[in-house]
Order: structure tokens, then sequence, then C-alpha cells
């Protein structure tokens, strides 16, 4: 393989990669805590689109619990997108675990 194949190859590579980027940031997984009272929806590329949170859950006297909830629900969120986006990108690598692409 020459050098010019391998360019090609590369650019071909990168426009997939942007290409499931675009797509990872349409798709929604969502993440929970409290057996569903807080529900936090996030795209795939990790960013928080919405965060739903049940009115019983609300209690001025224990902040701290409703905090907790949040983060949890915010973070089972996170972990699904990271393995939606890996998930995504081992169809490109062919689960090759390329460094830095993960």
């Amino acid at each position: 393989m020459n050098i010019a194949d391998m360019m090609k190859q590369a650019k071909q590579v990168q426009e997939k990669m942007t290409a499931i980027q675009e797509e990872l940031a349409s798709q929604l997984v969502t993440g929970t805590s409290g057996g569903g009272m807080v529900t936090a929806t996030v795209n795939g590329r990790g960013e928080l689109v919405g965060l739903a949170i049940e009115n019983d859950v609300v209690n001025p006297e224990d902040i701290q619990m409703l905090q907790d909830l949040i983060v949890s629900a915010v973070n089972d969120g996170a972990r699904k997108a990271a393995d939606l986006s890996k998930s995504e990108m081992a169809k490109l690598t062919g689960g090759m675990k390329i460094p830095g692409l993960f």
C-alpha cells in the first residue's frame, strides 16, 4: 500500500468517524436513580439534555438526598452514553481498541 492509498483510507475513516459523532448527538439514553424518581436524558456525546424529577422526591428538609439522586442519574446516563459511543465506534474499527479513540 502506498502513501496515497493510506491517506485516502485515513480520510475515509475520518469521514466515517464524523458521521458517527453526528449520529451520536441525536441518539438519547436515559439514566435513572431512586427507582425512576430522577431521570437524566443524555445524548450519545455524553451531554445532559434533559432532567426530570418526580415531585415526591423533592423534600426541602433533605436537599442532600435530591442532589445525590441527580448525580447518580446523570452518571448512569453518562455511562450508558459512553457505552453507546464505544459500540458505535467499534463498528468503525472492527472491534480494535485504538488508544485515544474511545
